[in-house]
């Protein structure tokens, strides 16, 4: 029996992933600083996102670390997301946290002014200790999906738990496997999890010039490959056949 089709979303954090992305993806997800697992990008690839006709997806996280926000940081974050609903695309990814839970309060605030997007909820449900009763949680905040690597750094390690999130969503929310998906193990986290959705980089390292190393402009440079993003695509056209 044939898959329903597969979706594909990848995360870029400059102009030259929108290019690389053309034509192959479901859905990127706009980021700056993906080396640190994505903050919110400049209005500048925001507008250029607007322009590509690729359905967008804004990371919004206004700083690195933790997921705990104050309230200038929720206001900040508000706006933002009214930057995205002005630009014209389709949906934010958020997350918050207060202690071993979500932060609903936060959430709530952050979901109103999200009012006519999608919206996802990214990986800080991997640090939470409960993260079926995080999902229930989602649920009932109407979030539309999980980005999820099942409490692990990488997908593949997290299988189970993406597995048992994936079962008890039973279709009321969207599970999407996310960190080290590749072309290698796309197959396996399918097949052991049962989910259809994937979220990855498809980036490749550069060489970094030793003058920028030296003057702390560039440590490493990871570059969205439209090569590997094909190769992606292909692997998922055809899991989506099996």
């Amino acid at each position: 029996m044939r898959r329903n089709r597969l979706t594909f979303e990848v995360c870029i954090d400059t102009p030259a992933g929108l290019n690389a992305c053309a034509g192959l993806v479901d859905r990127i997800e706009l980021c700056s600083a993906l080396d640190l697992g994505g903050l919110t990008p400049d209005p500048g690839l925001i507008a250029l996102a607007a322009q590509s006709g690729l359905p967008g997806h804004v990371m919004i996280r206004p700083r690195a670390g933790d997921f705990c926000y104050d309230a200038a940081e929720t206001t900040a974050m508000c706006a933002s997301i009214a930057a995205v609903k002005e630009a014209g695309l389709t949906g934010v990814v958020i997350g918050a946290r207060k202690g071993d839970a979500l932060d609903l309060k936060t959430l709530t605030t952050l979901i109103r002014a999200a009012k006519g997007l999608e919206v996802t909820l990214h990986r800080v449900i991997d640090l939470l200790p409960d993260p079926i009763a995080a999902m229930e949680q989602a649920i009932t905040l109407g979030i539309d999906r999980i980005l999820t690597s099942g409490g692990a750094p990488k997908a593949v390690d997290g299988l189970a738990q993406i597995a048992r999130l994936y079962s008890t969503a039973n279709g009321r929310i969207e599970i999407m496997a996310g960190s080290g998906v590749s072309v290698s193990n796309l197959a396996e986290i399918a097949d052991m999890t049962g989910v259809t959705s994937f979220h990855s980089s498809c980036a490749k390292d550069m060489p970094v010039a030793a003058d920028l190393q030296q003057f702390g402009f560039a440590k490493t440079q990871r570059v969205t490959d439209r090569a590997t993003v094909q190769a992606f695509r292909a692997a998922l056209d055809h899991l989506a056949q099996t």
